[in-house]
């Protein structure tokens, strides 16, 4: 892998595929580049797509922010990921990943090609009368109440629990484990700014901007505030398709790889 300082963060990255067109992938929180391998190869011959390792995953050094600081954590991953961007992009991202390239298309659509949203988590996109808002926000009170209280094992346990593959806790090696607890204050700042949106991604006639094919994909057993979140992200684009895999929970790059793949190349097809 390549390293390099982006934006004062020493990053790590690969790039899968040989194509013409320069692509961007940006992977999910505690998740790294290595997830995109299986859902970029096979469109290895249209696009050259750059994956990095956000700072305290993968092969990145660890963040240094201040996990008090609103949005620190997602404008850093921005400034980073717009730093690999010299022409159009075909754009896509996951979870956490899929709010960065949002917010990247928000503020910048001149350097969107195509935008692929996987599971994007910009809980701030619904209304907060949403029912399933409203469901969500108790489980997040939860988890910063963990974290005030210093209980980051639970908390850990809890986001791996909702928003990982469903693979049990006590599956994990001792590594695995001791790296979610520590890096629990990083995801806390992540968490908090999918609701907050301290960079008004959502504000009105943002995302309506956005003047570029999108694509916008969910699992249909992922946690029930995603279809909802696609639908009002979608709402508001003029050239966007949504797609529901089957069988599919959060992580659909890792699990659902060959769908994904699919998908991204028919929004690539689009522009």
């Amino acid at each position: 892998m390549a390293r390099d300082l982006r934006q004062g963060a020493e990053i790590a990255w690969q790039t899968f595929g040989h194509g013409e067109r320069p692509a961007l992938a940006i992977h999910c929180t505690l998740g790294n580049s290595k997830l995109w391998s299986e859902a970029l190869m096979p469109l290895a011959g249209q696009i050259s797509a750059t994956a990095f390792d956000q700072p305290g995953h993968g092969q990145s050094a660890p963040w240094r922010g201040d996990p008090s600081e609103s949005g620190a954590f997602q404008t850093l991953v921005t400034r980073i990921a717009a730093s690999f961007i010299e022409r159009p992009v075909d754009l896509i991202g996951h979870s956490f990943g899929a709010s960065v390239a949002l917010r990247i298309a928000v503020g910048a659509p001149e350097a969107v090609r195509s935008l692929t949203l996987i599971e994007p988590v910009l809980f701030a996109a619904l209304p907060e009368s949403d029912p399933e808002w409203q469901a969500l926000r108790v489980k997040q009170d939860h988890f910063e109440a963990m974290m005030a209280a210093g209980e980051h094992e639970g908390a850990a346990k809890g986001f791996m629990r909702d928003w990982g593959t469903g693979q049990p806790w006590d599956s994990y090696t001792e590594a695995q484990r001791a790296r979610f607890i520590t890096t629990m204050p990083m995801v806390e700042n992540i968490s908090r700014a999918n609701f907050e949106d301290p960079a008004g991604i959502s504000r009105d006639g943002g995302i309506e901007a956005i003047d570029a094919p999108v694509m916008i994909i969910h699992g249909d057993r992922s946690p029930p505030t995603m279809p909802r979140v696609a639908e009002a992200i979608a709402a508001r684009l003029s050239d966007v398709g949504v797609a529901c895999i089957k069988d599919a929970g959060h992580m659909l790059p890792a699990t659902h790889a060959a769908q994904c793949a699919d998908l991204i190349g028919a929004n690539l097809e689009r522009s």
